[in-house]
């Protein structure tokens, strides 16, 4: 098959499972061509996502002559299909709330997406994220025609799907992949009744760089990491007040905070407010091979997120044996249990404070188990070769109609 995968920006720090499941469909056999609204507005690290983004055409990117050609090709080979599509971004600007400029822009973006899917002959266009991507490659399939797909990971999809018109954009696809059964859950919500066959739960998958089994039984410190976007979701400033009740009880340890965003200056700021300096370390963006030195080298991974679809990095810890610390939130129930993790309730510091007390005081034997016990499960859910090979038969199967 030619396959094209459209998001909204690619490659990204964060968005690591995209580009393994570009490659494993690859490796499949399949044309996969990278399309996205715009590129990272910071410096890449990671080698592959630098290589990534030479392989990926930018809509934002593209100069103004060759655009206009594309929505020139467009209007005159589909003046129908192009004014329906017009008419279907305003019904997704009325339910966004008047947002019409944008859904206006989306509309333009659409017509370059079609033009691109025409050019390349793509038979089917698969879609990160229920927000605006989706938005425009629904508009896309209503110019061109071709058969799309999209995969909804939440929480902003689940927090807004009437402004997003989760619904319409569920009944105009070919089918929609959910994440976690909870996902599929939310899903189902806001999908009519005679959609709820479109909908199929897909796992993210970990590549080769977490499923070979060449990590050290435990940490070698007193040592926690967190990896995530320093966003509002994630839970960091909650994690910070924990760090310091820990503190304040006399344990020596390290809290090693990886990733970039929006809260990176006020979590720098609450840090020296609770004299933190010591004991937190501020990485900002790294590389994949050192996102996995720093697991190993510690002795689990910590996530107190307060809203989450199913993060991809409690995966890769569990199959590097490392214990995890996260919340009875989405879809994490669905990974980390009781032999493999600690799970608390989202926004609860004292029951944080305490699984962090007790995943600093484990033993090298309980760390073993829950380590041996967390690989085993993500070796069975997240491998993803088998995922890449769920999506092929998707993809390959006449659009549920």
């Amino acid at each position: 098959m030619r396959i094209a995968y459209f998001t909204n920006q690619y490659p990204a720090p964060s968005h690591t499972f995209i580009r393994r499941e570009i490659v494993a469909l690859e490796a499949r056999g399949h044309r996969v061509e990278r399309y996205a609204v715009r590129s990272f507005r910071g410096a890449l690290k990671d080698p592959d996502d630098i290589a990534e983004a030479r392989r990926t055409s930018h809509i934002l990117r593209t100069p103004m002559i060759r655009a206009m050609a594309s929505v020139c090709r467009q209007l005159l080979s589909r003046p129908g299909n192009s004014l329906k599509a017009l008419g279907g971004a305003f019904r997704f600007a009325r339910t966004s709330g008047g947002r019409y400029l944008h859904h206006l822009v989306y509309f333009f973006e659409a017509m370059i997406l079609a033009d691109w899917c025409r050019r390349d002959r793509i038979d089917h266009l698969h879609v990160h994220f229920g927000t605006n991507p989706a938005t425009v490659a629904t508009l896309a399939h209503q110019i061109g025609g071709m058969k799309f797909s999209f995969t909804v990971h939440g929480p902003e999809e689940f927090d807004r799907p009437e402004t997003l018109g989760l619904g319409d954009k569920i009944r105009a696809s070919s089918f929609v992949v959910a994440v976690s059964s909870y996902g599929r859950s939310q899903l189902l919500r806001w999908a009519d009744l005679a959609d709820w066959r479109k909908i199929e739960v897909v796992h993210c998958g970990i590549d080769q760089r977490y499923l070979r089994d060449d990590a050290d039984v435990h940490g070698t410190s007193q040592r926690l990491v967190c990896i995530a976007r320093l966003s509002e979701q994630k839970g960091h400033l909650l994690l910070l007040k924990a760090a310091a009740n820990l503190r304040a009880e006399g344990m020596c340890f390290q809290l090693v905070l990886v990733g970039d965003g929006p809260l990176r200056a006020e979590i720098g700021h609450e840090i020296e407010r609770l004299g933190l300096r010591d004991t937190v370390v501020l990485t900002g963006t790294i590389s994949q091979d050192d996102v996995r030195s720093e697991i190993l080298r510690a002795k689990a991974l910590v996530l107190p997120s307060f809203a989450e679809g199913l993060p991809v990095v409690l995966m890769e810890s569990m199959a590097l044996k490392r214990p995890v610390i996260s919340t009875y939130i989405a879809g994490i129930p669905e990974l980390v249990q009781p032999d493999n993790g600690w799970l608390v309730p989202a926004g609860d510091l004292e029951a944080l404070t305490g699984a962090m007390r007790q995943a600093l005081f484990a033993s090298d034997v309980e760390l073993f188990r829950k380590g041996e016990a967390g690989r085993r499960r993500t070796l069975e859910r997240h491998d993803i070769n088998r995922s890449a090979a769920a999506l092929e038969i998707l993809m390959a199967r006449p659009a549920v109609v």
